[in-house]
């Protein structure tokens, strides 16, 4: 089966006229948006340029794949731009903001497809300390930045282009997505058509029943690969749709791996028993812990990555930055405690989810 690099070879004649967005369509505008466009995409909605024009600027400039969360974000700008679909689609909007000391890390872009719609993407974790550690705080927070960021977005591009509006996001994108979804106000949540959340974490208990969220449920078409790992993170009422991905374990969190067949992505039955084993070990995890303990050890942990020269997730396991830690553990008898008793209780969750997983399977099946 193929990819989104497949997809765009097969599909990529037709506009969005032709054949109207789909899935697939969503995951590539939700992908596209880990290039850090700048000025060039910046313009209002009455100067938005097309991606292919974007493209030819984007890769004039010096070091381009500087400016890129990976080779393959590159790659899929510059086969996007080439196609007739999405070359021709114009974006506008572009918002970046990087912000360590308030632990935030936040973009979103609006495209103009030539059906008349507009597709609101928001950005996913980069490879940034920071923006892993704001992830984390979703599990004790209420709310984070990002999220606010989000809400504001829709709002500011909603009244900049009156138009019907497709929302997406990959990861923590696709948590923003179906925020900003939930808390725009009932004005704007009518022109929405749909939400695609691609493998986006979900959401701790105060957002379930919210009447915003809960009016927006019906048009979330959350996707998830097989051994998803972050997509079932925290709690969520819509269903999914469980994809098959060329990769194993917590990789399948790659949207490049996710498999395509037509306008569609490969469906399977289930998640895999290893990814309900994770999704059960972490509920029963949270389950045991205040949110004053979840911030805690988060906070612990934070500390204990930024003692080495840590600012990309790849840094964290340089033998330097090792070596750091080790000596940061070695002088602090309070750090050391806590760490200790959180994963003590991170193994009981492991046992018991384990064990809630023998049970079920050894049930009768239903007459």
């Amino acid at each position: 089966m193929g990819n989104i690099f497949d997809y765009l070879t097969w599909r990529g004649d037709l506009t969005f006229t032709q054949d109207p967005p789909n899935a697939v369509d969503a995951l590539i505008f939700s992908t596209l948006t880990y290039v850090e466009y700048g000025e060039m995409a910046e313009r209002p909605q009455e100067e938005a340029v097309t991606l292919r024009a974007c493209a030819e600027e984007f890769f004039a400039l010096e070091n381009p794949q500087s400016r890129a969360r990976s080779k393959k974000d590159t790659e899929l700008l510059r086969r996007a731009a080439d196609t007739v679909r999405f070359g021709q689609t114009r974006l506008c909007l572009y918002q970046s903001r990087f912000l360590p000391e308030q632990e935030t890390q936040f973009a979103a872009m609006t495209f103009l497809p030539d059906d008349g719609s507009m597709f609101i993407a928001y950005r996913g974790t980069d490879n940034s300390l920071v923006g892993w550690k704001e992830d984390f705080n979703m599990t004790f927070q209420q709310t984070i930045p990002a999220q606010r960021l989000a809400q504001e977005y829709i709002r500011m591009a909603a009244l900049a282009y009156a138009a019907p509006i497709r929302i997406a996001g990959h990861s923590k994108g696709g948590n923003l997505a179906v925020f900003a979804a939930a808390r725009c106000s009932p004005t704007v949540r009518k022109r929405i058509l749909t939400v695609y959340n691609n493998d986006g974490p979900g959401f701790t208990k105060y957002m379930i029943g919210d009447p915003g969220y809960s009016a927006i449920v019906p048009r979330i078409r959350t996707y998830i690969p097989q051994s998803s790992v972050i997509g079932m993170l925290l709690e969520h009422e819509e269903p999914f749709l469980v994809i098959r991905s060329r990769n194993v374990g917590i990789m399948q969190h790659d949207p490049y791996s996710w498999e395509v067949e037509g306008p569609n992505f490969l469906p399977v039955a289930e998640v895999t028993e290893s990814s309900q084993f994770l999704d059960a070990t972490i509920k029963n995890w949270f389950a045991g812990m205040t949110n004053g303990e979840r911030n805690q050890l988060v906070e612990v942990l934070y500390g204990l990555l930024t003692t080495g020269e840590v600012e990309n997730a790849s840094d964290i396991f340089q033998p330097k930055n090792i070596r750091a830690y080790v000596k940061a553990l070695s002088s602090d008898a309070d750090m050391r405690h806590i760490l200790s008793s959180e994963f003590q209780g991170l193994l009981e969750a492991a046992k018991k989810a384990r064990a809630s997983i023998g049970e079920a399977k050894e049930l009768p099946p239903a007459e």
